[in-house]
């Protein structure tokens, strides 16, 4: 690793909310930890149930997680971009791949190791409340996702997604198409087509070429029952 890249992954790593109170040496530790990984578009990261190398952090492009059905149907659970994390979880409980993982784009992603972070918890206390919190978080997310699945209209649901891109770019842009759109709100492409017009319709968004802005925030968080 080159002393560019090893700065710039310790930049990188400085931003995670699980090690933004590290020391400098521990984080230029935890740097020459990392071992760096190259994808492309469309490549498979890792297997569901496979033992967890530990947890990943996307320097450059896009990633989903997905489940696959008996029936070979997927549906992608998380859609993750730059500065992102994943495989928390099994990280830290040195457990299986809860889940499949692969590439949108082209991608840069750094593993940290799980015996390199169970040192830092170890002799970092405030690290391991830190991540009880934002883990706990994680936790509250998905039970939301799972609610919203249940509860309301593929519409409703779409809406929603869309103003999470106000705080999470990562959900939109390169390798986001609506067929992924569709298979993270558990729904299919055409039915997110019909949404996306009915969302147009109503003047809360616009499309410019395959972008989808917002353009009156207040009615899209109308029309998605918040």
């Amino acid at each position: 690793m080159t002393e560019l890249t090893r700065e710039r992954l310790v930049h990188l790593l400085r931003l995670q909310p699980y090690f933004d109170s590290l020391e400098d040496v521990d984080l230029h530790w935890l740097a020459d930890q990392c071992v760096r990984h190259t994808y492309a578009a469309d490549e498979m990261i890792f297997l569901e149930g496979n033992p967890a190398s530990g947890m990943w952090l996307i320097e450059e492009g896009r990633v989903k997680i997905y489940k696959v059905n008996p029936e070979g149907e997927e549906h992608i659970m998380r859609l993750l971009g730059p500065g992102n994390t994943f495989n928390d979880i099994a990280a830290f409980d040195h457990g299986g791949n809860p889940a499949h993982s692969g590439t949108l784009t082209e991608a840069i992603i750094w593993v940290l190791p799980s015996d390199a972070l169970s040192h830092l918890l170890t002799i970092d206390p405030s690290l391991a409340r830190k991540v009880i919190k934002l883990l706990a978080t994680n936790v509250r997310a998905l039970v939301a996702q799972v609610e919203d699945l249940a509860l309301y209209s593929v519409t409703i649901r779409l809406a929603r997604f869309l103003l999470k891109q106000l705080d999470d770019p990562a959900l939109s842009g390169p390798g986001v198409t609506r067929a992924n759109i569709a298979s993270h709100l558990a729904t299919q492409p055409e039915t997110i087509s019909r949404a996306l017009r009915s969302l147009e319709q109503a003047q809360a968004i616009r499309f410019d070429r395959h972008r989808i802005l917002i353009t009156d925030e207040k009615l899209l968080r109308t029309l998605a029952a918040l």
